[in-house]
């Protein structure tokens, strides 16, 4: 982020989405889980050269963290948005306050989650999985591995895949 940014209060993001549509309340919440996901995961390939040392990957890493605490901060807002509203928060969404107080290390920004479910450092949903398909979690070099074989696969020259 530039040093002359400023992030928009608590306050004033709460005001923003005041008047908008149900339906764009639940599709922010989305975009923001989607960039958490992203910070987790360019933590998590920062983590290597922070243990090494490096100090603009440990710079990284902080900023990102605090840029996921607010970025939780505002998801929170949201649902009490639609809580306010009279609706309740869907089933197929985190409560984000338990995510943050169950699972430390995914709250700070030190594990990656994958696909909403498996995360990249075998720990998903506050338990660690064996890479074997339990649970949808992997460890980390069951999924390095998995990464490994799909792109060896998609480098057939047959265009990008989602």
């Amino acid at each position: 982020m530039s040093s002359t940014a400023v992030p928009i209060s608590p306050e004033r993001f709460a005001i923003a989405i005041a008047d908008l549509p149900l339906a764009n309340l639940h599709l922010k919440a989305s975009e923001l889980r989607n960039s958490i996901r992203h910070l987790q995961y360019s933590n998590w390939e920062l983590r290597r050269f922070a243990e090494e040392g490096d100090q603009d990957c440990l710079d990284a890493i902080r900023e990102n963290r605090e840029v996921i605490r607010r970025v939780y901060e505002r998801i929170l807002l949201l649902r009490r948005e639609v809580e306010r509203r009279g609706f309740m928060w869907g089933d197929s969404e985190v409560d984000e306050k338990e995510e943050m107080d169950g699972d430390v290390e995914r709250a700070n920004g030190e594990g990656a989650q994958v696909n909403g479910g498996a995360s990249v450092n075998g720990v998903a949903n506050g338990r660690a999985g064996n890479g074997e398909g339990e649970g949808g979690s992997l460890t980390d070099d069951e999924l390095a591995r998995r990464l490994r074989e799909q792109m060896e696969q998609d480098n057939d020259g047959d265009g990008f895949h989602l």
